[in-house]
C-alpha cells in the first residue's frame, strides 16, 4: 500500500525540519559565543544520589571483560570495552551513558574504584566512537553518571586525575550547550535541562550554567509534561527515566538550599500517580509506546515517594491511558489517545485501542512491548499487528517513517529519518472517548479512532465491560465507514481484519469447544467470541528481561466493512 493520502504530511515535515535547520544555522552564524564556552568548574560541591539499583554481581562480570547492556553482551579478554565496535546503537549509549558505574559503586572495593577511574581515563584519552558518544542524549545520561558517581571515581584519586576529571564535566556542560543552540528534539533538550541543572548545582564555578539549566528546565517540563503527568511522548519508559533522574535533582536543590523551580515540583507531583495508572499487579508497566523491559526495583523506589497509600489515576485523558479494575485483582490497561506529535513520536507504537488485562501478579493479555535492542524488531514491535487490538489489511493504524516508503524521494525521507528518528508521519488524530458504569456496578470504558479512515475509509471502535467481581471482562468491537474522508485513494470495501490477543509467555492456550482456555500461575480463564471462531497462532513478547520469548495469541480473523461487529469475552473459572 502507497503512501498516497499520506504524502503531504511527509513533505510538510520536511518542510518543517528543513526550516528548523536554516533557522539554527543563522543563530550560530550572527550569534556570539555563549557565555558557558569559557565557564570552567573549579570543584565539586555534592554528588546527588543514584536512585537506579546497583548490583555487585554486575560488578564482578564487569571485572571480569564481560559487559552486558540493552541485551547484549561483549566479552572483552581483559581490554578496554572503549577499543570494540558497539555491538548496537543501544548497547553504545549505555556503555557511553556510563549509568554502569553504580555496579562498581555497590562493590564497596577498592579494585572497583580502580577500575572505574581507569575506563574514565580510556574515555578521556578519546578512545572508541565518538560520534555516538556525543549524541546529545548520551552526554545528558554521561554528565549526570560522572557526577553521581563521582565518589567512586575520585576516592583516592591524585590532583591530575581529579582535574582531568572537571575537565571532563566542562567539556560534556558545553557540548549539551553547543547542541542546544543548534537545535535538538525536544526529548534531548528535556534531557540536556536536566544535566546541565544537575552540573550548576555540583560543580564550583557553574552558576551560569545553573541559571541556564534552570530556565531551560522550567520551559521544556512546562512544554513536555500534560496535565495528567503524562509525556507527551506517551512513553511511560521515558516518564519512569525522567522520575529517576528529577526526584534526586529536588534533593540536590534543596541541598544547596535553593528552592526548586516550581515546574519541577508540580511535574514530580503529577507523574508520580500516571505510573501508578499503568502499574499492573506484578509491579512492572504496560506494555505502551516504547516501553520495554520494567526494572520492578526501580518502579519500587519511586512509588515510595508517592506515599504508600496513594492512589493511581483511573483515566488520563491528556496521556490517553485509562484504568479499569475489579474485584480479585483484575486490572484492565487500555490505550485510548492518538499519536504523539512527530517530533515526540520516534519509539510511539500503532496500538490504539489496545489493551493489557492481569489478574493479580498474573499477566494473561499483553503488547508484545519494545525490546532492549535490534532495530528490525523494534520496528516489528511498533507495528499494529504487535499490539492486542485489531488490524486491519494487514497494516498498521500509523505510518512510521522507518518502514519502507514507496513513492517518496529516498533522500528526503534518509534526511528526515537522520534529523527525527523513525517517526510516526501520521496515525489517529481523533479518538473519542467515553467512560462510566452501568446499573450493575459494571466499569465500562468505549472509545473510537481515525487512524484507517485516511487508507481505508473506516472507524475502528472498542468497548470494554469489567465486571464488579473481575470475572468477566466483556468486550465489544466494531467498524463503521468514516464520512469524513473523501480522499480517491481510500479503500471503500470490504477488507480483512484480525483481532489479536497476545498472550504472556507464562500463559498457555489450548482449545475447549469454540473457546480458549488460559492457563497461568493463578486461576484458569475462558476466551469466547460470538459467531468467530478464535484460532491460537505464534508471537513473540519483546519486552521480557532477558530477551525476546516465544508466545502465542489468540486471532479473531474476519471481513470488515461499515457496521461490521465483533463481540468477545474473558471469563475467570475456578481454580
Amino acid at each position: 500500500m502507497g503512501w498516497g493520502p499520506d504524502r503531504w504530511r511527509f513533505y510538510r515535515l520536511v518542510g518543517h525540519e528543513a526550516g528548523r535547520s536554516l533557522r539554527a544555522a543563522a543563530v550560530r552564524a550572527t550569534s556570539r559565543p555563549s557565555a558557558l564556552a569559557r565557564l570552567r568548574p573549579t570543584g565539586l560541591v555534592i554528588a546527588p544520589q543514584d536512585l537506579r539499583t546497583s548490583d555487585a554481581t554486575i560488578a564482578a562480570d564487569i571485572y571480569a571483560g564481560l559487559f552486558v547492556f540493552a541485551g547484549r553482551a561483549l566479552a572483552t579478554g581483559g581490554r578496554s570495552p572503549f577499543d570494540f565496535a558497539p555491538p548496537s546503537v543501544q548497547w553504545g549509549e549505555d556503555l557511553y551513558g556510563f549509568g554502569w558505574l553504580r555496579h562498581l559503586r555497590a562493590a564497596e572495593s577498592a579494585l572497583s574504584r580502580s577500575n572505574a577511574r581507569a575506563f574514565v581515563q580510556d574515555f578521556m584519552a578519546g578512545r572508541g566512537d565518538q560520534a555516538l558518544a556525543q549524541r546529545p542524549a548520551v552526554v545528558a545520561r554521561r554528565l549526570i553518571s560522572l557526577l553521581c558517581q563521582s565518589p567512586l571515581v575520585l576516592e583516592g584519586a591524585d590532583h591530575a586525575f581529579y582535574q582531568a576529571f572537571l575537565k571532563l564535566i566542562g567539556r560534556c556542560t558545553r557540548t549539551l550547550d553547543r547542541a542546544l543552540r543548534r537545535g535538538v528534539l525536544p526529548r534531548d533538550r528535556l534531557a540536556a535541562a536536566v544535566a546541565l541543572a544537575y552540573a550548576g548545582l555540583c560543580c564550583e564555578g557553574f552558576e551560569p550554567v545553573l541559571r541556564r539549566g534552570t530556565r531551560l528546565l522550567h520551559r521544556e517540563l512546562t512544554r513536555q509534561i500534560l496535565p495528567d503527568g503524562g509525556h507527551r511522548s506517551r512513553d511511560p519508559g521515558f516518564a519512569k527515566d525522567l522520575l529517576l533522574d528529577l526526584l534526586p535533582l529536588r534533593q540536590s536543590f534543596l541541598s544547596r538550599d535553593i528552592a526548586p523551580p516550581e515546574a519541577l515540583l508540580n511535574a514530580i507531583d503529577r507523574m508520580l500517580p500516571l505510573l501508578r495508572l499503568l502499574r499492573h499487579g506484578d509491579a512492572s508497566l504496560g506494555h505502551h509506546n516504547g516501553m520495554g523491559a520494567t526494572a520492578a526495583d526501580q518502579l519500587a523506589t519511586l512509588l515510595i515517594y508517592d506515599g504508600a497509600l496513594a492512589q493511581p489515576l483511573m483515566h488520563a485523558p491528556h496521556s490517553g491511558y485509562a484504568r479499569l479494575e475489579g474485584g480479585g485483582g483484575t486490572l484492565v490497561v487500555a490505550d485510548i489517545g492518538p499519536a504523539p506529535p512527530p517530533a515526540y513520536s520516534a519509539a510511539a507504537g500503532a496500538g490504539c485501542l489496545s489493551f493489557e488485562l492481569s489478574c493479580g501478579p498474573q499477566r494473561l493479555v499483553v503488547n508484545c512491548g519494545m525490546p532492549a535492542t535490534g532495530e528490525e524488531m523494534r520496528e516489528l514491535a511498533r507495528t499494529t499487528a504487535a499490539h492486542s487490538t485489531a488490524c486491519l489489511a494487514d497494516s498498521s493504524s500509523c505510518r512510521f517513517l522507518a518502514l519502507p516508503q514507496p513513492g517518496l524521494i529516498h533522500p528526503l525521507a534518509s534526511w528526515l529519518k537522520r534529523r527525527m528518528g523513525p517517526i510516526v508521519v501520521r496515525g489517529p488524530a481523533e479518538v473519542t472517548v467515553e467512560r462510566g458504569s452501568d446499573a450493575a456496578g459494571a466499569s465500562v470504558l468505549a472509545a473510537r479512532h481515525d487512524g484507517y479512515a485516511p487508507t481505508l475509509g473506516l472507524r475502528h471502535e472498542r468497548r470494554w465491560r469489567l465486571h464488579p467481581d473481575g470475572a468477566l471482562l466483556e468486550g465489544h468491537d466494531g467498524f463503521v465507514r468514516d464520512a469524513g474522508h473523501r480522499d480517491p485513494a481510500a479503500r471503500r470495501g470490504p477488507v480483512e481484519a484480525a483481532i489479536r490477543f497476545h498472550l504472556h509467555p507464562t500463559v498457555r492456550a489450548s482449545r475447549v469447544g469454540r473457546g480458549v482456555r488460559l492457563v497461568g500461575a493463578g486461576a484458569p480463564w475462558l476466551f469466547e467470541a460470538d459467531e468467530i471462531d478464535p484460532v491460537i497462532e505464534e508471537s513473540v513478547f519483546f519486552a521480557a528481561l532477558h530477551g525476546a520469548r516465544r508466545t502465542e495469541q489468540i486471532v479473531l480473523h474476519l471481513t470488515a466493512s461499515d457496521g461490521t461487529q465483533v463481540a468477545w469475552r474473558f471469563r475467570r473459572l475456578a481454580a
